[in-house]
């Protein structure tokens, strides 16, 4: 008899950590879900592998795949505690990483607060070397200089940025310097600018490198140690690693480029929104992943999430554009805040109750955990107000303690506000609402969507309890709480290709003559990504590459990024092809193209990607039990206070079942708090298709 192979997904959480195993046949799924152990992740790893292969008697051999994806990289980068890390730079440039773009995120704000560089100005080194922007070398690197570094270098430096002027156009001199530190240096981490994002902009650039190096040491600790527990373990293939832009790919690649993983678990969850959306039939959705510590909001439009070159880091205002860290990588496009389930309420100076971003995490976590927190969060509110069962969390594995949270909400909301504990929590849960629903709303219209047009999809541990409120408040068609909402991101990890991406900047207007350069600035980065998937371990006939290119009218300040789905530019006509189809796709964006105007190209981008995987869901059996497992007293704000409200066993629902809310559907890993005025639906796989009547 032929054994059973499974693959298992990993998402490494600030609050949780989950898990999914699919068996390859049959698409069943076995989900776990437990605490994160934040002074060693991978212990919490060890536990959910152990225990997935206990609930499906497996053995370890049996376990093909393991794709994982973590926010320790963002949470380093956030919370500043990644490696000290030294910077080498063209003279008379070191301090460009406080310059910035010269330009104030808030022309009005008179007390602007930015955010503090990773690297402190005594550690920016500068040796004497200028390359031009067309990379024409005008002063020679001096290989002497280099050796005046060493002093500065030894001093609990871990790793070192490298980030030469015009380095994306002539790496030479970058490959010479980092060729040294290799030989003088070899315990350092070493990041250049001309591998880890070869795009002009100098801040960006340098931005982008010395957030790489920062988290490099951090990163290689701890895939190394989470590789050797897992074979130790037994597990005997290859982990592979969620990236921001929605591939996998090897430990090897990720501990080079951590910072290509900073937005891996909310990539998962959108992934997997889409791969859901397909399901159910909707390809125009909202994606809502709120966890323990944040809430990651995605538009999904035509069944793609949008992807960009450049997000930011560690905002000093969340919603403010130039207040963070610029990181030039491939990401899909999403906004995070902080509010989760652990997210800390407060009242503030003005009398007003607060939610987050502040984060009570896992330890030691909302008060209800009874682990010591005494701050009331968003999970204590929700106790409160019925949405959780106490002896239901995590399946029962962990109780909630009532009392505990009715103390905390009462001390520091109730009192000193002087109204009920009931009242306080449902102006906690209130206030965490209005954070979602504002972001939400923002980001559907900076993206030209109509909100009433699209599916609300919601997931993580947290997001069917807040889906209908948010659905509600902005008009939306509905929501959907998928099966196992509680680890969907995890699942969504299964549903990605290897994948990886390369940029090269390459600034000239475009002209017949010229493209064929272009091919071959198109065939050096083929060979990259040829020899990155064979690394994933991708058979060459199922290799594929896709083209693009960052394109603007001559004149402009910024590009957009148009497909280009020729094998060869050289064949294709400039003025009969690629100039019509850029004014075309700028004319959908913009309303108006400069069809006088020439084009100019800027960077040439290509994703060297396997093929996606087919993970599917199992159907559910018909079953003849009464899915209602009991009623209990729920705070609906539409009916204006507590309802007896019916509780029903995900586990016992059947496919095409029907019924009206207000209800409550509770499964393991999460609960799906479904209001009055509307109805279920119940597809083929346990997922609950939710219409408002307005």
């Amino acid at each position: 008899m032929t054994q059973q192979r499974y693959s298992i997904g990993v998402d490494i959480g600030g609050t949780f950590t989950d898990f999914v195993m699919v068996e390859a046949h049959t698409g069943r799924l076995v989900n776990y879900k437990t605490l994160t152990t934040p002074h060693n992740p991978s212990q919490a790893v060890l536990e959910g592998w152990q225990a997935l292969l206990e609930q499906v008697r497996a053995d370890s051999q049996q376990v093909e795949t393991i794709i994982h994806g973590t926010t320790l990289i963002t949470n380093a980068l956030i919370e500043r505690k990644g490696a000290t890390t030294a910077l080498i730079c063209t003279r008379g440039f070191r301090d460009i990483l406080e310059m910035r773009r010269e330009m104030r995120y808030d022309i009005y704000d008179l007390l602007i607060v930015l955010p503090e560089p990773l690297v402190p100005r005594p550690l920016r080194l500068e040796v004497t070397e200028r390359v031009n922007w067309q990379g024409e070398v005008i002063t020679p690197l001096a290989p002497n200089e280099l050796e005046t570094l060493k002093p500065s270098l030894q001093e609990n430096i871990r790793a070192i940025a490298v980030c030469l002027m015009n380095a994306f156009a002539h790496p030479h001199h970058e490959r010479r310097v980092g060729e040294w530190l290799r030989a003088n240096f070899p315990q350092m981490a070493i990041s250049l600018s001309s591998d880890v994002s070869p795009e002009m902009r100098e801040y960006e650039r340098l931005s982008t490198t010395v957030c790489n190096a920062y988290v490099q040491p951090l990163t290689e600790r701890y895939l190394a140690q989470l590789t050797a527990d897992l074979q130790t373990a037994g597990f005997r293939h290859q982990l592979y690693l969620m990236l921001s832009s929605g591939g996998i790919t090897t430990t090897d690649t990720g501990a080079r480029f951590p910072i290509r993983l900073v937005e891996s678990g909310p990539a998962g969850g959108a992934l997997a929104a889409v791969r859901y959306g397909e399901i159910v039939g909707e390809r125009d959705l909202v994606s809502l992943d709120v966890g323990g510590t944040t809430a990651k909001i995605c538009l999904i439009k035509d069944g793609q999430p949008s992807v960009s070159s450049e997000f930011e880091i560690a905002r000093v205002h969340r919603f403010k554009q130039g207040s963070g860290l610029p990181v030039r990588v491939p990401t899909i496009e999403l906004i995070e805040i902080g509010a989760g389930g652990g997210s800390i309420a407060r009242v503030d100076a003005l009398g007003l109750i607060k939610v987050g971003p502040q984060s009570a995490g896992a330890d030691p976590g909302p008060a209800c955990y009874g682990f010591g927190g005494a701050s009331p969060t968003v999970t204590d509110a929700a106790l409160l107000l019925g949405y959780l069962n106490p002896d239901y969390f995590l399946g029962g594995r962990m109780k909630l303690e009532t009392s505990a949270a009715e103390t905390a909400v009462k001390r520091a909301i109730a009192e000193p506000m002087q109204m009920t504990v009931t009242d306080a929590a449902h102006g906690i849960f209130r206030a965490v609402n209005e954070n979602m629903i504002s972001a939400t709303r923002v980001h559907i219209a900076e993206r030209g969507a109509d909100a009433r047009q699209l599916m609300l999809i919601a997931f993580g541990g947290a997001g069917p309890i807040h889906v209908h409120q948010i659905a509600r408040a902005l008009k939306m068609k509905g929501y959907i709480c998928p099966v196992g909402a509680g680890v969907v991101s995890a699942w969504g990890f299964l549903t990605a290709p290897k994948a990886f991406d390369f940029a090269r900047t390459h600034v000239a207007r475009l002209t017949q003559d010229h493209l064929p350069e272009l091919d071959a600035i198109f065939g050096e980065m083929e060979a990259e990504g040829r020899a990155t998937l064979v690394e994933a371990g991708v058979p060459a006939v199922e290799m594929r590459f896709i083209r693009e290119a960052d394109v603007r009218h001559v004149g402009q300040g910024h590009e957009i990024t148009i497909p280009l789905p020729y094998p060869h530019l050289a064949t294709v006509s400039l003025k009969d092809e690629l100039q019509p189809g850029f004014y075309a796709y700028y004319e959908s964006l913009y309303g108006h193209a400069h069809r006088h105007l020439d084009v100019e190209i800027v960077t040439c981008r290509l994703k060297a990607t396997g093929p996606r995987p087919t993970v599917g869901l199992k159907a559910i059996d018909s079953v003849n039990v009464n899915p209602i497992k009991g009623h209990r007293r729920v705070f609906h704000e539409e009916l204006g206070g507590f309802v007896d409200t019916p509780v029903y066993d995900r586990y016992a629902l059947s496919a095409g079942m029907r019924f009206d809310g207000p209800a409550i559907v509770e499964e393991r890993d999460s609960t799906a708090v479904i209001g009055p005025h509307t109805h279920v639906r119940v597809d083929a796989y346990a997922n609950l298709l939710i219409t408002l009547n307005y």
